[in-house]
């Protein structure tokens, strides 16, 4: 965008009558910065296929009220041409605990109830998987979620769902952005308070809260009150949406659940955490410290809109180690499939879901058990659909999903990741070990003894201002035309480019993925981020012990990352 026209745009806003007042402050202390003009005016924020997001601020690249009611108009649109009755079922909207997380979720209904379409708000922060669980009871047309996930404070964000509770689909989505096109004048996008509203927004009460936590304590394989209360849980909610529904299905299923108060409250600032992301070792540090106080068996922490678990568990040593989403999951499924294998209640086509980007140790375990394996590209909308073609199908096979990042599903009442149903399995499976003398660690390495040890790792190298897009697609196109043919001596025996008709014809949706598999089991992937200007290396490594995994590892690494 030319300086004219985004220094116009700039003044376009500083000269809108009812500007709200923190944003005329902002723009006016930038009046003199051209630099901190244009990182608010030359690129508008993207609106994707999984939603937006972005820092908090002034103008057309940055996460706003305006910004934010712009989308909330285009999703609106979107909504009424599926028909009147579309409309009439409303959209359900949630926040997480975020810097103007309610303000966004107050102003998203109130443009849903100016357009004529119905919403449903919360009267307070929620969890991601009761948004899709609450679009599903209430049989709404969609959902909007306000939350940036686990990004630092100065960030939030907007997901948009369907009416199955999952998030759109690349197609939708589509529709849905070139909606967004349509807004023009973001400033002036009708908004209802909730007096003027009346009916149209609808206040939800506890009875949601009731009847989730009703579902998610029913998927117990088994209701041990005995075994769960020898277990002593350390659990953190990273300041976000976990604390009410975690505490409360582990209390309700009688777990000793030990809190990191300081991490409790609903805190934007994230101020007693050094990180509110699972997959960083910061994020434990305040838990770590009160399990060695207290003698606990686990750590676990969920993300702020508590979609995603993290967990720790005692070695061998006696100490505690943390756990990846691949091998917290592996662990999960191992227990899953073997209880229900043991007691015949494994559903006729069983059936696993995971990403391209997980590691592979699930599907050896699955293999074992009997259980189908199918692959989607990555993010939990392409789970939630399959699990919604299975089901149109009348296939009701599904055991679990799971990506590498984190995230887990074990019944399908909600179609995201859900990060308190993963709480209450993960516990009950350290419960039902710690009686036969095993800690979660001990059972992975029976895991690895059993299926080989697999080592799976991520770099990511970020690409931050206005031509990082065009930076990563010059990245991921010269691994497409200069990538190794073999590592260490171990062929590529397969190259999977998700950008060809190849891999649209197995049934993969065209993408810039990449991953190159290796014929002693190893595989790298590629792919750029979906919400991040940043591009992803995968490595999953297969080898009999972690020392020769560790050098394949290297030479995969050195082998790969010079593209850079």
């Amino acid at each position: 965008m030319s300086s004219e026209r985004y220094m116009n745009d700039y003044k376009r806003w500083l000269d809108f009558e009812g500007l709200d007042a923190s944003i005329k402050e902002e723009l006016i202390s930038i009046k003199d910065d051209q630099k901190a003009i244009a990182e608010r005016f030359a690129a508008e924020l993207e609106f994707g296929t999984g939603g937006m997001r972005g820092i908090l601020g002034a103008g057309i690249g940055r996460m706003n009220i305006y910004t934010v009611m712009r989308v909330s108009l285009a999703f609106a649109e979107y909504i009424k041409s599926l028909g009147a009755d579309a409309a009439e079922k409303g959209v359900v909207i949630s926040h997480d605990n975020r810097r103007y997380s309610r303000e966004f979720a107050l102003a998203t209904a109130g443009v849903f109830a100016a357009a004529g379409v119905k919403a449903y708000i919360f009267d307070s922060l929620r969890p991601t998987p009761m948004l899709s669980f609450s679009v599903r009871k209430l049989r709404a047309a969609g959902g909007v979620m306000i939350t940036a996930s686990h990004n630092p404070p100065e960030y939030n964000g907007y997901k948009i769902y369907d009416n199955e509770g999952c998030q759109l689909s690349l197609e939708e989505s589509e529709k849905v952005i070139a909606l967004v096109g349509e807004v023009k004048d973001e400033l002036r996008v009708p908004c209802l308070s909730l007096e003027e509203a009346g009916d149209r927004i609808v206040m939800l009460d506890s009875a949601i809260d009731d009847e989730y936590a009703m579902r998610v304590e029913n998927i117990s394989i088994s209701r041990d009150r005995e075994n769960a209360g020898k277990l002593k849980v350390v659990y953190s909610p990273q300041h976000g949406t976990g604390n009410v529904p975690v505490r409360r299905v582990l209390t309700d299923c009688g777990y000793d659940v030990i809190p990191v108060l300081s991490q409790c409250d609903p805190d934007p600032d994230f101020s007693a955490t050094e990180s509110p992301n699972p997959e960083s070792p910061k994020a434990y540090t305040e838990a770590l410290k009160i399990a060695k106080e207290t003698g606990a068996d686990i750590v676990i922490t969920t993300d702020p809109d508590c979609d995603r678990l993290g967990v720790a568990a005692l070695n061998k040593e006696g100490e505690m180690t943390l756990m990846t989403g691949n091998q917290s999951a592996a662990v999960l499924l191992e227990y899953i499939l073997s209880r229900r294998s043991a007691d015949n209640s494994l559903p006729t086509g069983a059936y696993m879901l995971t990403t391209i980007v997980t590691s592979d140790l699930g599907d050896r375990i699955c293999e074992k058990y009997g259980v189908k394996i199918e692959k989607t590209l990555t993010g939990f909308k392409f789970i939630g659909a399959k699990i919604a073609d299975h089901r149109v199908c009348g296939d009701y096979g599904f055991v679990f999903g799971y990506e590498e990042s984190y995230g887990c599903l074990i019944s399908d009442f909600v179609r995201d990741k859900d990060g308190v149903q993963a709480s209450l399995m993960l516990c009950e499976a350290a419960a039902y070990y710690k009686n036969f003398g095993l800690s979660l660690i001990d059972v992975l390495e029976k895991i690895y003894s059993e299926h080989g040890f697999f080592l799976d790792s991520q770099s990511n190298f970020y690409f931050p201002g206005l031509d990082g897009k065009q930076k990563i697609a010059a990245l991921t196109a010269s691994l497409r035309n200069s990538s190794p043919s073999e590592v260490g001596g171990v062929k590529v025996v397969r190259v999977e480019d998700y950008l060809t008709d190849k891999m649209h014809s197995e049934g993969f949706p065209y993408s810039d993925v990449l991953r190159f598999l290796f014929e002693d089991g190893s595989w790298v992937a590629v792919r750029p981020s979906g919400t991040e200007p940043k591009c992803k290396f995968y490595y999953c490594v297969c080898a009999p012990d972690k020392d020769s995994a560790e050098k394949k590892y290297e030479a995969l690494k050195k082998a790969f990352e010079p593209v850079i």
